[in-house]
């Protein structure tokens, strides 16, 4: 098989397979997206006809994507009618399947409907909203606080608003996808730096006019890597160069900081951290994002983000599922102690085992398998024994670091941690990654 297309590094967290030319079998080349008019093959879907990727992967009997789950998103899953154990999820809590969250959902539904039919900006502000905004401002302490209706929408709504021409974006170079696509969109310059690299950042500010526009992004939690960011260093060079501080907390809400509250506060620097974008399809069990700020920013994105003003508001259920989890984060402190009494387990296991984890200092446990077809086997051959766990490959990481994603949640029994570290060790032994 040939090695990945890996383009550029660019942070995307995009899991793509080496492309190769060629028409994908089964779909005759003389039937492939003609136009109707007069049988010839548009051009603009070469990529798709010579698009074989995935299929040479499926014929590899290595394909680890899209896998049919058949039950609630919890510690325990059912793929093909066998029970799984899940170390794959983002629900750090636990808590996709906790009876009062289902039960705020469908309270929610039953008042409000099954959606809001139109744009915050319009039709579709409900009560929960302001309600939902009101306790999300209060946990991270800020002003206020707008919600979107996916995590990856805040990202380009917001970014895209605030950085405007003659302004500069400075970016880790790990950073989620949607920071990424959310640069791309704004008219500002993206000047990236390595991953953490505090001397690459002050370096990239060094350069640029005091009076310019600049904004720091990062992720809080690095979604791959399982690492932090210095936001202390983060924060000292934005006082320095007079640049703005933008954290993504999508996975460090519920897991970092007094009652989840995040990154921010973690390192007690909430006061100089200017906006923090969480989510909700992770701790929170739900689906949708938030950006919290000072009012005079968040008012000005309620006029001026895209992604807010022209998409559907988040639906009554998401808002209302929310709303438990979040009470139920502030109410059971304990069950972020179990979070990192479960991570602390597997990570001591895993290293006792000989595993290389890099510089994980979260619930996400990177395991190193430094070769894609190592990382698909190993998928393939942990969900065999009966674990399930995430292949993470180029570009979503650099060529050569290729990995195994391991997420810990709360509702994770040692004894289930004793399983997958034994099945690990069983499959690093097969694979040649454990002597």
């Amino acid at each position: 098989m040939p090695p990945l297309k890996t383009g550029r590094h660019d942070g995307s967290k995009a899991y793509a397979l080496p492309s190769r030319a060629g028409t994908a079998p089964g779909i005759p080349k003389s039937q492939s997206n003609r136009d109707a008019r007069n049988g010839t093959p548009l051009a603009l879907f070469n990529k798709v006809r010579n698009y074989r990727s995935a299929t040479q992967v499926r014929a590899m009997g290595l394909y680890p994507y899209f896998r049919t789950i058949s039950s609630a998103q919890d510690t325990e899953v059912i793929i093909n009618g066998k029970k799984v154990l899940m170390l794959g999820s983002n629900s750090y809590l636990g808590l996709t399947n906790h009876p009062k969250i289902k039960e705020a959902a469908r309270a929610a539904v039953a008042k409000y409907g099954t959606g809001c039919a139109g744009s915050r900006f319009l039709n579709g502000s409900l009560d929960i909203h302001l309600e939902l905004e009101r306790e999300l401002a209060r946990l991270v302490n800020k002003e206020a606080v707008l919600l979107y209706s996916t995590g990856f929408q805040v990202n380009l709504g917001v970014i895209s608003a605030l950085v405007g021409k003659g302004e500069y974006i400075l970016a880790d170079k790990s950073n989620h996808a949607s920071i990424v696509e959310g640069c791309l969109l704004s008219q500002g310059e993206l000047l990236r730096f390595a991953h953490r690299d505090m001397n690459g950042l002050e370096n990239r500010l060094r350069k640029l006019d005091p009076a310019d526009g600049k904004l720091i992004v990062a992720d809080g939690v690095f979604s791959m890597e399982g690492d932090i960011i210095q936001l202390p260093e983060v924060c000292r060079l934005a006082r320095q160069y007079g640049a703005a501080v933008m954290v993504d907390d999508a996975h460090a809400i519920g897991v970092l900081g007094k009652h989840g509250a995040g990154t921010s506060q973690h390192f007690g620097l909430t006061d100089e951290v200017d906006l923090i974008m969480g989510t909700f399809s992770k701790s929170l069990a739900s689906l949708g994002g938030f950006i919290a700020a000072d009012e005079a920013t968040i008012d000005y994105l309620r006029h001026h983000s895209r992604s807010l003003i022209f998409s559907a508001s988040m639906s009554p259920a998401n808002a209302g599922a929310v709303m438990a989890a979040l009470q139920i984060m502030i109410s059971e402190p304990e069950r972020i102690a179990q979070l990192w009494h479960n991570t602390e387990r597997m990570k001591r296991g895993l290293r006792s085992l000989g595993f290389d984890l890099g510089a994980s200092e979260t619930p996400i446990l990177p395991v190193y398998c430094r070769s894609m077809v190592t990382a698909f086997t190993m998928c393939k051959r942990l969900q065999e024994e009966g674990v399930f766990v995430n292949p993470v490959v180029s570009p979503a990481v650099p060529a050569g670091k290729e990995l195994i994603r391991i997420s810990l949640m709360a509702t994770h029994t040692d004894s289930l941690i004793d399983f997958a570290l034994d099945k690990l060790g069983k499959v690093g032994k097969e694979l040649g990654l454990l002597s």
